[in-house]
């Protein structure tokens, strides 16, 4: 909840920045601007690429086994990703856009497992591949010269199509996110370069509790017994040309 709580104090100051630069933008965008009919366009198309991390969130029930172990959850550390995605943005008027950005995140989790009552750990390589379906409003501040910063806010449906295998934890195919997210607009002469990041939160529980997998194997069954719920999490870096 800190971390959250973070995220929105910053995403509220960008918030006011931008609204700080729209007001000196009309008084000071005098230099000669590259492609400047560009923002008047219906639609864009466009296209990114970037990485991103993919964090686990564990919630335990305390479970003991019947020789008497108990297993707690983490991911210790964040393995980088690789994202690329297409780009369609409608525009509503000065300040307001739609972006779809559909496309694929490919990535890992490391989960580590601990028995506290021996200290007997494991470990499990949580592969994904994602075709994530992201949609957006962005907020954009007066183009001032060639430089325009924004804000975006938005959900994200997420289904990973990687082959899922009877191994320790099993997550879900489906997921949705809320996403919070800022950059900036830099016009060149021949195109629109755009840094982002984005920040993305999951809404359900990704664990998969039901584990017919394991009839054959059931003393892997004691991770998943041992998990309430596990919320996913990620921060995604990207830079679109449009």
């Amino acid at each position: 909840m800190k971390y959250l709580r973070v995220i929105l104090l910053v995403f509220v100051a960008i918030v006011a920045s931008i609204g700080t630069q729209s007001i000196s933008a009309r008084r000071l965008n005098d230099k000669l601007q590259n492609r400047p009919y560009a923002d008047l366009r219906p639609w864009h198309l466009g296209f990114s690429f970037g990485t991103h991390t993919q964090d686990l969130s564990f919630s335990h029930n305390g479970f003991v086994t019947e020789n008497g172990e108990t297993w707690f959850m983490e991911q210790p550390s964040f393995s980088p990703g690789f994202n690329v995605t297409g780009l369609f943005s409608v525009r509503l008027n000065d300040y307001f856009s739609v972006r779809l950005t559909p496309g694929m995140y490919f990535g890992n989790k490391v989960v580590k497992m601990i028995d506290t009552t021996n200290g007997a750990t494991e470990k499990q390589n949580v592969k994904t591949s994602y075709v994530v379906i992201p949609a957006d409003i962005k907020f954009a501040s007066l183009r001032y010269r060639n430089v325009r910063p924004y804000v975006t806010a938005g959900a994200m449906a997420v289904f990973d199509v990687a082959k899922k295998r009877s191994d320790f934890i099993k997550t879900k195919v489906t997921d949705y996110y809320l996403t919070l997210g800022f950059g900036c607009d830099f016009y060149l002469p021949f195109f629109k370069f755009i840094p982002e990041v984005k920040f993305c939160f999951g809404l359900s529980d990704v664990l998969e509790h039901d584990r017919p997998d394991l009839v054959d194997d059931p003393g892997k069954l004691k991770y998943t017994q041992s998990l309430k719920k596990v919320t996913s999490q990620m921060v995604v870096f990207s830079f679109y040309f449009e």
